[in-house]
């Protein structure tokens, strides 16, 4: 009876053991499921051929306002942020010099007068006439010459950004008194490439942006080509230029400037649909081929527009991409398209 009930257990235990395997043996022949993705149809549109520069707009002109001599500042007449205009005093300085030269040439003036009715009657030599002539034209430059540098005034008109003196100081020509910004207009310099030298023309139009005004886009025109193109950089300079009537673009503002080159006719895809391969700078989008397997294929991004990116080589209007489910995928596995 013991053996009875020993070899009785056994038969079920070594049932059970066989009965287990074929259940695993099931489960691991059972085939996986197709993965399942969201295809679109890959299309063509014009597609504007933009590039942005970044630069910082500068004043149009700058000037530095300064004496040609040292002496004292009798007076200060602007301040920094008043706006001037072209002739306006900003500063007097010391007038001796200038009250001596004035009185020299007054002097001047009166023996020149003296001279030239005798010279009419032949009283007084050529030579002496002639002396008294070159004495006063060079009295009167003198003057006219510390007639400008005792009164200071703007050359342009513009903003004072400047003041680096205070009435009664002595100015010893060190630093400019004041400095004197135009800033309408402003102007921009940017770096193009020279496979672009034929297409920028004077008067062409850019878009300028910068970030204290970012809802807002102001025009600005080309003003100045540089004619030659750096060997290192493979650049050549530009000059735009900004009305800023308004004056909101102040000069130290950080830019980008865009203009457009023309369109190109492209496949334009979700940014959904393009795979980034890890540790390099290649992108790829599964294409769908008629069997329902899927291709991994290198494509070259063109510009990113919003959401979409132009693609500039790799793919053909009318491919199917995938644009969801692509972490199952692998190049050649056959899938499933999701209605």
């Amino acid at each position: 009876m013991k053996y009875t009930g020993f070899f009785f257990i056994a038969s079920v235990l070594l049932m059970a053991s066989c009965g287990s395997k074929t259940s695993e043996n099931t489960t691991a022949a059972k085939p996986q499921s197709a993965p399942v993705v969201s295809v679109i149809t890959a299309h063509a549109e014009d597609v504007d051929l933009t590039n942005t520069f970044t630069s910082n707009i500068e004043p149009f002109a700058t000037n530095n306002i300064v004496s040609q001599t040292s002496g004292r500042i009798v007076s200060i007449n602007a301040e920094v942020g008043d706006r001037v205009k072209t002739g306006q005093l900003l500063a007097k300085m010391d007038d001796v010099n200038l009250a001596k030269t004035r009185m020299q040439y007054v002097n001047d003036s009166t023996e020149l007068g003296r001279l030239t009715e005798l010279h009419k009657i032949g009283a007084v030599a050529q030579a002496d006439y002639d002396l008294a002539k070159l004495s006063l034209e060079i009295t009167k430059k003198t003057y006219n010459n510390l007639l400008e540098n005792t009164y200071l005034r703007s050359p342009i008109n513009g903003v004072v950004t400047a003041r680096n003196y205070d009435k009664g100081d002595m100015y010893a020509m060190t630093q400019p008194i004041f400095v004197v910004e135009q800033i309408t207009p402003v102007k921009m310099l940017i770096n193009i490439s020279e496979s672009l030298f034929t297409q920028v023309n004077k008067g062409m139009e850019f878009d300028i942006a910068v970030d204290a005004y970012p809802d807002e886009v102001f025009k600005g025109k080309v003003n100045l080509i540089y004619p030659t193109i750096s060997s290192t950089t493979h650049t050549f300079p530009v000059e735009v230029i900004c009305q800023n009537t308004d004056q909101k673009l102040r000069p130290g503002m950080f830019a980008r400037v865009t203009a457009t080159f023309g369109t190109n006719h492209s496949v334009v895809v979700p940014d959904i649909s393009v795979v980034k391969q890890q540790g390099s700078g290649e992108h790829f989008i599964y294409v769908l081929n008629a069997d329902n397997t899927v291709t991994y294929t290198k494509v070259e991004l063109g510009r990113r527009m919003g959401n979409r990116y132009e693609i500039l080589s790799g793919l053909k209007e009318g491919d199917k991409i995938v644009t969801e489910g692509q972490v199952r995928l692998k190049n050649g596995v056959a899938v499933t398209v999701k209605n």
